[in-house]
Parts: C-alpha cells; sequence; structure tokens
C-alpha cells in the first residue's frame, strides 16, 4: 500500500501525515510529494525519513492512494494524471467539489455512495464538514428547510503566511500580510473572494457543498464568513429552521448518537465548544443548543472542530480507511 501525500510540506500536508501516524493507516511506503523547490527535503514520519520528491515522479510510483492539499491549480493539473496511472485520489482542495462526476464526501454522512469507479474524491470544505456533522442527524429527524450560519474562523484556514503575520502583529513586527487588514485584535468579514452576488467563495461553498452532500438542493442557507485571530479552530454560530417541531432532550441525544459528534452543553457550569479545546482532536463539538423563540421549529447551536483536522487532513484519511475497508482500492 504505497500512499502519497501532494503537499506533504504544507500545513494540512504535515497535519495529514501526523494523522496517518497517529490512526496507525496500513501503509506499506509514503511517498511525500511537494514543489520542485522542496524536492530533496526530508520528512520523518514513523521514525523514518523520506525524501520528498516530485509530481512527475510521484506519479511514476504509482502510488495506491494520493492524498492532496497543494491547492485547486495543481490538483487539477495533476489529479487525472494520478487517477489515469491508477491512483485514487482524494483531494482537499475546490477543484472538484462541485463537478457532478466526482463524489463529495464526508465518511459519516455519505460515504456508501463510493465505488470502484471513483478515482477522484473530493474532500469538503472545513467549515461545510464541519455544519453538517451536526445537521445530518436533525435533517434525518426533523428535515431541514433553512440555515443561517456565520463562521468565525481560524487563521490556520489560510495557512502558514496568515500564522506569521499574527505573530509579527502580536510581536510588533512588520512583515508579509496575508490580509488586507491587521488580524491581531481584529475580526475581518472576508474569507475567500467576494463574487459578483456581494457574498464570498467561502460563503457560497457552504451553501452549495450543503446541498450536494445531503442530497437536498430544497435546503436553503445563507453565511457570513469571519475571519478571527484564532490558532485552534473554526466556531459557528448557526440557527436551524425545521419542517417538523423537536424536543430539545431528543435534540441533544442525536448529536451524541452521530459517530465523530460530541456535545458540550451546560451553560450552569460554563460548559460549551470553543476552538481553544478542540486544537488536535478529531470530533466536532457542539454546544449552546437552544430553541429560537422567536419563531416556530427553530433551534440554535454552536460548532467547533479543529479545521485542520476534521476539517481537512481526517476526513481526508477516513475516506481512504473506508476505501480500505470496504476493497474498494
Amino acid at each position: 500500500m504505497k500512499v502519497a501525500v501532494v503537499g506533504a510540506t504544507g500545513m494540512v500536508g504535515n497535519v495529514m501525515l501526523k494523522v496517518l501516524e497517529e490512526r496507525n493507516f496500513p501503509l506499506t511506503e509514503l511517498i511525500p510529494v511537494a514543489s520542485e523547490k522542496s524536492v530533496g527535503k526530508k520528512i520523518k514520519f514513523k521514525d523514518q525519513e523520506y525524501e520528498v520528491v516530485g509530481l512527475e515522479t510521484a506519479v511514476s510510483m504509482k502510488p495506491e492512494i494520493a492524498l492532496f492539499s497543494a491547492g485547486g491549480d495543481t490538483s487539477l493539473a495533476w489529479a487525472p494524471k494520478f487517477a489515469e496511472a491508477g491512483t485514487i485520489v482524494i483531494d482537499n482542495s475546490s477543484a472538484w467539489r462541485m463537478n457532478p462526476n466526482h463524489k463529495l464526501v464526508v465518511p459519516e454522512i455519505n460515504a456508501k455512495l463510493l465505488n470502484k469507479e471513483d478515482k477522484i474524491i473530493a474532500n469538503p470544505n472545513c467549515s461545510t464538514i464541519q455544519l453538517l456533522m451536526a445537521l445530518k442527524p436533525l435533517h434525518d429527524k426533523y428535515t431541514i428547510k433553512r440555515v443561517v450560519v456565520s463562521t468565525y474562523q481560524s487563521i490556520t484556514g489560510t495557512g502558514v503566511k496568515a500564522v506569521r503575520q499574527l505573530e509579527n502583529e502580536y510581536a510588533g513586527e512588520k512583515g508579509e500580510m496575508a490580509y488586507p487588514y491587521p488580524i491581531h485584535r481584529n475580526a475581518l468579514p472576508h474569507c475567500d473572494v467576494f463574487q459578483e452576488n456581494g457574498y464570498t467563495k467561502e460563503e457560497m461553498k457552504l451553501s452549495n457543498e450543503t446541498k450536494k452532500i445531503l442530497g437536498d438542493d430544497s435546503i436553503k442557507l445563507t453565511a457570513t464568513a469571519i475571519r478571527i485571530p484564532v490558532v485552534g479552530g473554526h466556531s459557528e454560530s448557526v440557527n436551524i429552521e425545521f419542517e417538523k417541531d423537536f424536543d430539545e432532550v431528543e435534540v441533544r441525544q442525536l448529536l451524541a448518537d452521530f459517530p465523530g459528534v460530541t456535545v458540550q452543553d451546560n451553560p450552569a457550569v460554563n460548559t460549551y465548544p470553543m476552538p481553544i479545546y478542540a486544537e488536535g482532536k478529531d470530533d466536532v463539538f457542539v454546544g449552546r443548543i437552544r430553541r429560537d423563540y422567536s419563531q416556530p421549529n427553530t433551534l440554535n447551536m454552536w460548532i467547533v472542530a479543529d479545521n485542520l483536522r476534521k476539517g481537512a487532513a481526517t476526513n481526508a484519511v477516513q475516506i481512504a480507511e473506508y476505501l480500505l475497508k470496504n476493497e474498494l482500492v
């Protein structure tokens, strides 16, 4: 079982390697892949050193699985080349997500759609993954009509450059800017590129990907995505209107029973999800669960997850695990 990690020297690539090691993924050979400037560098994995190779070399090595986290352009150019060589690509970029010929997968929700014909599988957006992990069991029971979501997103979603910007600002030093404004002691209502409709790409991803993954185009979703000076993970304030009424005790139980979700919801002792405690964990944490008193059949909740793990690396590795378990590799 040869596994390539494309973008191995990047922020998500590093976490992919960590998750593969932690989950003891049964690979026999690791192929770390990066851009030409990183070729020849050494990567440590399970106490062994591996040399970083370029994309062309990696394709020729014919890995069974390639985990991609090197940006949309790289995915568009190289995922088909890996697929042609017989490799199954699990891609973390937005390149293939809305392509009707490719599955968009959160394993706990829709992995059963996968079959041996799937050579390029899309990993959803980090904000979408944590949102849908909480929405899925509730949609199955009460049927979602409309969702209003505001995200409070970690700078790690932007990458190393953003982390450096915050560190520089915190230290009072000048340096390269990942954002058009300071991020230290600030909140930017600007994640990704603005579209003609006034929404950002990030906000539209939440809407479009939700419909595709849940297989329901009738769900109305509107989003505002905000970047905040946090490292540990993304947070989401979510308001959900259902077709049917619900019982709050049952809502908590449905969430607690769903694999990969942890309910942290006891305001009496200040128990609620926070990114500082979600960092490094694979679960999606849900709290502040309460009925919206302003209109019927409507629920408020707060969802937090480490965007580099379940929001990216862990979800991709879980897809690979599902493929192995069900002999689709």
